[in-house]
């Protein structure tokens, strides 16, 4: 499942320039060209990050990321703001009302790319890492007995970690082809010489699918991918 981001723009040129590169990338995009609009979509899709010009005027500049901050469910939304004017004034003030990460515009569709997905590798570790302390303290209050003082067994730490929604995870690309590849039983060095890449750049790859399913070696992650249909 590709994750969701929106894009807030009142230059057409640009929605459509970032939306067609995005999803090129593997990326589900929609676009708002206003503020209502863009609040709307946050609270109809829950998109998975925003990219937002801070000079559009009905955005009263940067009320978009205060709204988003000040709702709970919504906290942990990576944002990226964009303006033509860039000055540590601007920067300062985006990033104390909780921004992530700002870009010059005109900006680089790569450095776009890679700031999306360093934002979301790390959000969507925090929602891994959150649900994976929920089903533990469900767990744990399904047993009294245990008080709170024992650990959840390794049989049960790898039930919990098959039986939660990971294909709800973001897979790149990249890493969905390195994924696919590793199923066939094809080495690090095959799969490189498949997709045209170093060994090291496919061994970074395998390294961050492992992380991403809380796996620790080939086999499980390729069981696991299969078991959650995370192989197209």
């Amino acid at each position: 499942m590709s994750l969701l981001i929106l894009v807030v723009d009142d230059d057409p040129a640009i929605l459509h320039e970032a939306r067609s590169s995005l999803e090129e990338f593997g990326y589900s995009v929609i676009t708002a060209g206003d503020a209502k609009e863009a609040l709307k979509m946050i609270e109809e899709y829950h998109p998975n990050l925003i990219v937002t010009d801070i000079n559009i005027l009905q955005l009263d500049n940067y009320k978009l990321i205060r709204w988003v901050r000040q709702h709970p469910k919504f906290r942990i939304l990576p944002i990226i703001f964009l303006t033509t004017r860039l000055n540590a004034e601007k920067r300062i003030r985006g990033y104390q009302l909780g921004g992530d990460a700002c870009l010059a515009k005109p900006f680089e569709l790569n450095e776009l790319y890679a700031v999306i997905r360093n934002l979301l590798e790390r959000s969507q570790t925090i929602l891994w890492q959150w649900h994976l302390g929920m089903q533990q303290q469900n767990y744990e209050n399904q047993n009294p007995s245990l008080n709170g003082t024992s650990q959840i067994s390794l049989d049960n730490q790898q039930s919990t970690i098959e039986s939660d929604p990971i294909h709800q995870l973001f897979l790149t690309r990249r890493e969905k082809a390195v994924l696919k590849l590793l199923a066939e039983g094809k080495s690090n060095s095959q799969i490189a010489a498949c997709l045209y890449l170093s060994r090291r750049t496919v061994e970074k790859h395998v390294s961050n699918l492992l992380g991403k399913t809380g796996t620790s070696n080939r086999l499980e992650l390729v069981r696991i991918a299969i078991k959650h249909n995370l192989i197209d």
